[in-house]
């Protein structure tokens, strides 16, 4: 059966000579496997570019009922983005979101709200207007409640965890800053200390690691710390 929804690239990996199978977390059908045919020719450039990670797509898939790789009928960009390929910092956090994404859901896992919030998060990335510094704070945060293991208050995220890496001059300011990016999001205009930013960004880390199976290392931590300090 044809069905449409959009979706948001998440990794693919080479199949054969000339295929990729990709994985597109979709709005109504959920996480998917999609094997797709003859996009690693010569004259098919643009076709991979498709399936670049955090690309947004209107689709038309073949949905079936049976367990394995489906098939794609049609794929077009939904929004192109206009910065993430072309900054340094803006690239290394998209590959850290995808990262965390990719941990927190499984093959078939459905949920549309959380698929709106990763589809702005994606957006708001691409703007001009974002907060670069504090982004991965305030997803980490965000994305635990639709995962729903974000505690109600800030005190949650640091009493709910193994590790504490505060001092007791450092945890009054973590919780202060956490209510903050709690209360207002990405628009948040708080300031706080890059050394204390990667405690927290550590933290959160190490919160999310506790409820989520085995997400073993995070990869693309390196690379943020390099790129966004």
């Amino acid at each position: 059966m044809l069905k449409k929804t959009q979706g948001i690239v998440l990794g693919a990996i080479r199949y054969k000579e000339t295929s990729i199978i990709v994985k597109i977390f979709t709005r109504e059908l959920g996480l998917k496997s999609y094997l797709v045919n003859g996009v690693r020719t010569q004259g098919n450039k643009s076709k991979i570019a498709l399936y670049q990670p955090l690309t947004l797509l209107e689709l038309v898939v073949y949905d079936k009922d049976t367990a394995g790789l489906q098939r794609i009928s049609e794929a077009q960009v939904h929004r192109a983005h206009q910065l993430i390929p072309f900054d340094f910092t803006r690239t290394g956090i998209a590959l850290f979101i995808t990262e965390v994404i990719s941990k927190s859901i499984y093959e078939n896992y459905q949920n549309e709200s959380l698929f709106d919030f990763l589809k702005e998060c994606i957006i708001h990335l691409d703007s001009k207007e974002v907060h670069l510094a504090q982004f991965p704070l305030v997803f980490l945060i965000e994305k635990a409640s639709y995962l729903g293991f974000a505690p109600r208050e800030a005190l949650g995220f640091l009493s709910e965890s193994r590790s504490q890496p505060f001092s007791v001059s450092e945890l009054t300011q973590a919780e202060n800053y956490l209510a903050a990016l709690m209360s207002s999001s990405f628009s948040n205009e708080a300031k706080i200390g890059k050394i204390l930013r990667q405690k927290l960004l550590d933290h959160l880390l190490d919160f999310y690691s506790q409820h989520l199976d085995n997400p073993g290392n995070w990869k693309s931590l390196v690379i943020l710390r390099q790129l966004n300090g």
